[in-house]
């Protein structure tokens, strides 16, 4: 067993175990954290996979702006234990019932799928690499590039000048 191994075990158990404490936590700013944990050990197999650049974007975008968001909105809604109402026991038996349904369709569907002779190329390849990326964005791309760019330049303008007013 390889370093690239025990990562790889590494970081899928960091990312099971955060998942499920994201479902399992009571507090919804605890579970925002785990979550924030849970993209960082998916970047960690994006850049296993020799994907730095989606890595590295997954944690700025996910990580960083959408889990402030999230945040923002959690605690701008004032979330406690006392304003929850109180749910059904047929509302909770139905989602207990879903959950079961959605796990045999889980299982039903990886009994099926064949990974034994399916070995990811760990290392390999230059897929992911930010060089080929800007390659690509640069020299076939480059005119949707700089319509894109002006685009979000007039977006910005148009926000401040909403913004002003």
């Amino acid at each position: 067993m390889d370093i690239s191994q025990i990562l790889f075990y590494a970081l899928s158990a960091l990312a099971l175990g955060s998942a499920i404490m994201v479902v399992i936590s009571r507090n919804p700013v605890h579970s925002v954290l785990w979550l924030i944990i849970t993209f960082f050990a998916i970047s960690g197999h994006y850049i296993l996979m020799n994907a730095q650049f989606l890595g590295i974007v997954n944690l700025i975008v996910y990580a960083g702006a959408i889990m402030v968001l999230f945040l923002f909105v959690i605690m701008l809604m004032n979330l406690n234990a006392e304003t929850e109402p109180q749910k059904n026991k047929w509302l909770k038996l139905a989602g207990v019932v879903a959950g079961g349904c959605l796990l045999l369709v889980m299982v039903a569907a990886l009994k099926q799928a064949e990974v034994k002779g399916q070995v990811a190329m760990l290392g390999t390849g230059d897929i992911g690499l930010i060089k080929n990326l800007g390659q690509a964005l640069f020299t076939d791309y480059v005119v949707p590039f700089e319509i894109s760019s002006v685009l979000f330049l007039s977006a910005m303008v148009g926000a401040v000048v909403i913004g002003k007013k």
